[in-house]
């Protein structure tokens, strides 16, 4: 997994738990739905790479 892409995936988790933050406390569902969706991508994408990074080695 490059930097590049980690930092991509550790932004968009960032961004993701600003989001549910958010929308918790202004009682914004769907913001906070929305930021935990973010979070579940970057989890996935960060998995994905990982698993690259394991064939790769």
């Amino acid at each position: 997994m490059g930097i590049a892409d980690k930092a991509k995936n550790a932004a968009e988790d960032l961004k993701g738990k600003a989001k549910e933050v958010v929308g918790d406390v202004t009682g914004n569902d769907e913001l906070k739905a929305e930021g935990k969706a973010d979070q579940t991508k970057s989890s996935a994408k960060q998995a994905g790479e990982n698993v690259k990074d394991a064939f790769k080695g």
